[in-house]
């Protein structure tokens, strides 16, 4: 049977309040435990291994697993994070990556390396759609992954949402595009945007069609994730809702929404178009 299993960003419990204490590693844990989530995912540099390196003890402690985004800025710097990630057992390492060809053909190279890495170090990578990476941009996206059939997607759709500035409702042309990238993406990202803010909050009346939109692009890649993989496969979706400056805030710096509700939220959803998707199968 296909496993549904959820995580939350370790980056998105930061709270950057204005005048509030942040929050602990530890208590971060036990908040996310408490909750109900599968995972844990950590984003670092190859500069913050060593640093993350301290988390160890409390994925173990929370039993909980691990997911790694990793930034890696020139071509040897996965190495080390892969490595980390090797150690702490993730799931798989989302490279958002800092090496930037404007050319997509110089692009295939830099994938084809860092897909050598993780293969050298038995570590599965995935390439997060993500605005300052190598895929900044949805029509470069399409062509590097019509270019190198192997490489996997962890879709992050809020960033082309706002890269390509789409319209609603969402043009065929776009939503075949949107198609392109799910039935590529072995992983799928939790935030909603609009044409305009990367992030926006989700109980907002302007925001709903935003949200609908969301929703069905999730239920659609999930759908077409299970109809492609085998009976066993476990499918990843990590709730990501990045604090100040992703998050929204009024002139005394507070944010206008709970984020950690918001995330609750969109596990809910998820949840259930899991198992209606089950249901109808």
């Amino acid at each position: 049977m296909q496993t549904l299993k959820i995580f939350q960003s370790l980056w998105a419990m930061e709270q950057r309040h204005p005048f509030l204490e942040e929050p602990s590693n530890s208590e971060k844990f036990e908040k996310i435990k408490s909750a109900g989530f599968n995972g844990v995912c950590i984003d670092l540099a190859a500069h913050e291994v060593e640093e993350f390196k301290k988390t160890q003890p409390l994925f173990r402690r929370h039993k909980l697993e691990c997911m790694v985004n990793a930034f890696p800025y020139a071509l040897d710097d996965l190495n080390p994070v892969l490595q980390l990630a090797k150690d702490f057992d993730a799931c798989f390492v989302n490279i958002i990556g800092g090496v930037m060809p404007i050319d997509f053909r110089d692009g295939i190279p830099v994938v084809e390396r860092w897909m050598q890495d993780g293969e050298d170090i038995g570590i599965n990578v995935l390439f997060e759609t993500h605005r300052d990476s190598i895929l900044n941009d949805l029509y470069y996206t399409l062509q590097l992954i019509e270019a190198v059939p192997e490489m996997r997607l962890c879709a992050d759709l809020s960033h082309f949402v706002v890269d390509r500035e789409m319209w609603t409702p969402i043009s065929d042309q776009d939503q075949d595009y949107i198609n392109q990238i799910l039935d590529r993406s072995d992983c799928f990202q939790g935030r909603v945007a609009s044409r305009e803010q990367i992030q926006i909050q989700l109980d907002f009346p302007q925001h709903q069609v935003w949200v609908d939109i969301f929703k069905e692009w999730w239920r659609e890649g999930i759908k077409r994730w299970k109809k492609r993989n085998s009976e066993d496969a476990t499918l990843v979706f990590l709730c990501e809702l990045g604090p100040p400056g992703y998050a929204i805030t009024d002139a005394q710096k507070l944010e206008l929404s709970d984020r950690w509700q918001e995330a609750l939220q969109i596990k809910s959803w998820i949840q259930s178009i899991w198992k209606e998707l089950e249901e109808s199968a």
